[in-house]
């Protein structure tokens, strides 16, 4: 069945279509759940719910971004309710109090550096660089897009993905010094 057929299927609550749907993006989106998420039970319901929105909210896909991608927004949305509920904050910037950020180019890993080490050392992070950085690097999301969805403003993205840059280049190579490498 073909992908829009399929959802305008989802959309009239075919339960079969939901359920097909649902095991053709399970895994990726568990996986989403899971770089937000530490604990896999919390990241398989907070995938669970985002599916549960998905399909009340399906009428209003619109097919501008791909269903994958609008899916991915709702499963990180519901990682950060998560996250939030369990009073995790989210630094909220002062937009008078920031500097400018400097070009943001400027930032390099040595190339013998694994994505591995790279998540590894993400997750080591303050938990106000951790997720900016994480939307900004492996999920791709731009800073506009990062402040809707953290609820901050672009400015504050750009400093905090700025800043998790600086301390995750620290980070590994620190790492780099540890093992000898």
């Amino acid at each position: 069945m073909l992908q829009h057929k399929l959802i305008e299927e989802c959309k009239h609550n075919n339960r079969r279509a939901q359920f097909k749907l649902y095991n053709q993006y399970c895994e990726g989106m568990y996986c989403v759940a899971r770089r937000f998420v530490n604990d896999p039970y919390e990241a398989e319901d907070a995938m669970q719910e985002a599916f549960v929105k998905a399909f009340a909210k399906l009428h209003q896909f619109t097919g501008e971004v791909t269903f994958g991608a609008w899916l991915k927004r709702i499963v990180i949305n519901k990682c950060i309710d998560k996250l939030k509920a369990k009073k995790l904050e989210m630094l909220t910037i002062n937009e008078q109090v920031l500097a400018s950020v400097e070009d943001e180019n400027d930032w390099a890993v040595e190339s013998d550096v694994g994505i591995h080490e790279v998540k590894a050392a993400i997750g080591n992070l303050p938990e106000k660089y951790k997720y900016p950085l994480m939307l900004f690097l492996i999920e791709g999301y731009d800073h506009e897009e990062i402040s809707e969805i953290l609820n901050i403003s672009q400015v504050a993205s750009r400093t905090l993905v700025h800043r998790g840059k600086k301390k995750l280049q620290n980070e590994l190579k620190e790492l780099k010094n540890v093992t000898g490498s």
